[in-house]
């Protein structure tokens, strides 16, 4: 895989531009930033290539969706199970995100539930997985940083040389 190409300032002015105003058109986004529509596009489809940028998926919240519980679920596997167990907790709705980890556990999982006792459940369903050894949970209280990503993108345009 080659290293990630550098941002330069039209790069990092549309990446903020798309965290900005994610539901504008194309033309919208070209006449705001002064380049040509055609220029916008190639741009938007090389970071589509190179993996910066995905398809625009909503951010639901899973509060509103009735699981305003959220937890963090630590999952330590049987040596060589990773694949396996990794493969059975995509078969769990409750899951929303998976990271293979360093550290005190083998595998981070992102848990959603209903209530406590819902959230209980789902462990007890981790804990039943071939491979699984044990787990621990950290359930968040409250989200004091939102996910975000427009610092960092402001950081690489400041690094571009872009200052405005």
């Amino acid at each position: 895989m080659a290293p990630p190409r550098p941002l330069d300032a039209l790069d990092a002015r549309i990446l903020q531009l798309l965290l900005e105003r994610p539901r504008t058109s194309v033309r919208e986004y070209a006449r705001v930033l002064g380049v040509a529509r055609g220029t916008l596009q190639a741009r938007l489809d090389r970071m589509e290539r190179d993996g910066l940028i995905g398809d625009p998926v909503p951010r639901l919240s899973f509060g509103a969706l009735g699981h305003p519980v959220l937890a963090f679920v630590h999952i330590e596997v049987t040596q060589g199970h990773l694949v396996e167990v990794g493969d059975a907790l995509a078969e769990i709705p409750e899951i929303i995100e998976a990271f293979s980890v360093t550290g005190g556990g083998d595998l981070l999982t992102r848990v959603v539930a209903r209530d406590n006792g819902h959230l209980e459940d789902v462990i007890q369903r981790l804990i039943r997985l071939p491979g699984v050894v044990r787990t621990r949970t950290d359930v968040a209280l409250r989200e004091r940083v939102p996910y975000r990503a427009g610092p960092l993108v402001a950081s690489l345009r400041r690094a571009a040389g872009d200052s405005g």
